[in-house]
């Protein structure tokens, strides 16, 4: 159904023009002699239709069309405005204002109709265009949902891949990438940044795959010759994401050449300093360590919180940029949430002692 509304202050204009429209199919209609009670209504109601006088108390004709268009979508709603035949400027300034079309008093019956039908009949199209294109909307965003949903789940299975060559726990990946994500949050990064860059994170060492494993798997110190070859693996990595049209693939490409950069560039593998590093790359930098740190591996028992955060305070300004570090410790909260969240099992007996020394962190 089609809802008119009639807003005149004449009562036998009223009376008319509801019997008039009450004729046509699938309308309905309400009148209201008072403007102001017009608009009470329609702060609740939205009409398909207004049939407006111009000369009425209180308010007239333009100054209701003013108060209405400035309702919360109420823009797109036909207003037709009755007036005089000599009240030219009159029609010139309620065109300027957003009204559809006219009547000339005394409105004629013929007209009336014709012109309440044909408007009503272009609302109901373009509600129906409106409600086609969200249905549209809402689909490309299902569709787009799924495709993250692929990229996140094939990232996700390349890097545990990745860590099957490399003595690290399975949880590594969910903490390092939490961990990204707070200090993205905290540094201010946009939403969408802030996903993508937690989803890309658990990239970072996919290079790995194309370290040997004799070097990969040597349990004693590296020779020169053996960490240079361990040193290619950011190139590696980047060869193997890059040049995708995917942005999260993009943005692993991006962590995977840069994370092994220090900030006072003595890192590797372009030995890039401060802000030449990009930004993603110094974020990950931060939580990757820091979780590698507190983590217990074959080769080493998991250091204590305090000295883990002692180690990142002295590095601030020499491995890691001084910014991503302080909003590591300014979020030290959840960083305990996301530890206990995604404890490994070898390290649960390490969590409950270190949880229970943040409180003095």
């Amino acid at each position: 159904m089609s809802h008119v509304i009639v807003v005149d202050d004449n009562d036998t204009n009223l009376l008319l023009l509801r019997h008039i429209l009450q004729k046509l199919d699938g309308v309905t209609v309400d009148t209201f002699a008072d403007p102001l009670q017009a608009l009470a209504w329609c702060r609740q109601h939205e009409p398909d239709l207004i049939l407006l006088d111009y000369m009425m108390p209180e308010i007239d004709g333009l100054e209701f069309m003013r108060r209405f268009f400035a309702l919360p979508q109420r823009q797109d709603v036909p207003v037709v405005m009755v007036t005089a035949d000599t009240e030219r400027d009159v029609r010139h300034l309620a065109l300027q204002q957003g009204a559809r079309d006219f009547l000339t008093k005394p409105v004629d019956k013929v007209e009336l109709t014709v012109r309440v039908s044909n408007l009503l009949a272009l609302r109901k199209s373009t509600q129906q265009l409106a409600n086609r294109a969200a249905w549209l909307l809402e689909e490309v965003k299902q569709a787009t949902a799924e495709i993250r949903a692929r990229e996140k789940e094939a990232i996700l299975r390349l890097s545990r891949a990745a860590e099957y060559r490399d003595p690290e726990t399975g949880a590594h990946l969910l903490r390092m990438s939490a961990y990204t994500r707070l200090i993205a949050r905290q540094l201010g990064l946009p939403l969408q940044e802030q996903e993508i860059l937690q989803e890309a994170a658990p990239m970072h060492d996919i290079g790995k795959v194309g370290i040997p494993d004799a070097i990969l798997l040597k349990p004693g110190k590296l020779s020169e010759e053996e960490m240079a070859i361990m040193r290619q693996h950011p190139l590696f990595g980047h060869e193997i994401l890059a040049d995708s049209v995917s942005p999260l693939l993009q943005c692993a490409a991006v962590v995977a050449l840069s994370h092994h950069e220090k900030f006072d560039g003595s890192g590797y593998p372009h030995g890039l300093s401060g802000q030449d590093i990009p930004l993603w790359g110094r974020i990950v930098a931060v939580a990757d360590v820091f979780d590698a740190l507190t983590s217990a591996r074959p080769y080493k028992q998991a250091w204590p919180l305090e000295r883990a955060r002692q180690h990142l305070e002295e590095q601030k300004g020499a491995h890691f940029d001084p910014a991503c570090v302080d909003a590591l410790f300014a979020l030290w909260p959840e960083v305990m949430i996301i530890r206990q969240r995604h404890a490994d099992e070898q390290d649960s007996l390490l969590l409950s002692a270190d949880c229970q020394g943040a409180g003095n962190a």
